[in-house]
């Protein structure tokens, strides 16, 4: 999908969440140890949620932000889900899946605050500040879920 608009970048962020949840979901059928079967179960339906979340976004926000375009900012695929590691969840442990989510969360992150630096409209800058704050409350919950499983 190409990214030109804030809203194509919702929405891309939205079927990314979507694509992880089902990898998630996907491993966690397969993985032989029940810790990492549960954390896994966890994240995937914790990436569903953020999906509709972030789907919620795209239809509640101010039409001019989301027809601001980003096109200019972005030179490649916003985030490479696979970019830390090419092994599927069921063939890694509990640290690996951690690892590779979080690294995908904060990819997101980090394109939204670059994104943010560089707006110049007023919707735009508060629709960017505001799926900032989600990913970023979202991977926070997320860590203290994930340590209080590790800790079990």
């Amino acid at each position: 999908m190409k990214v030109q608009t804030i809203s194509d970048l919702i929405d891309w962020t939205r079927m990314m969440h979507h694509q992880l949840a089902e990898s998630l979901a996907d491993g966690s059928t397969q993985h032989e140890q029940e810790m990492t079967k549960l954390l896994l179960a966890y994240l995937a339906d914790h990436e569903t949620a953020l999906e509709r979340i972030i789907e919620g976004f795209e239809q509640q926000a101010d039409s001019k932000a989301l027809k601001t375009w980003v096109y200019d900012y972005l030179g490649r695929e916003p985030v490479d889900i696979h970019r830390s590691c090419d092994a599927p969840f069921a063939e890694m442990n509990f640290d690996e899946i951690c690892g590779r989510v979080f690294n995908v969360h904060n990819q997101v992150i980090d394109l939204y605050r670059d994104l943010l630096a560089r707006a110049d409209i007023l919707e735009a800058q508060e629709l960017l500040k505001e799926l900032l704050a989600t990913e970023e409350h979202e991977t926070m919950r997320l860590a203290q879920q994930t340590n209080r499983m590790r800790d079990m």
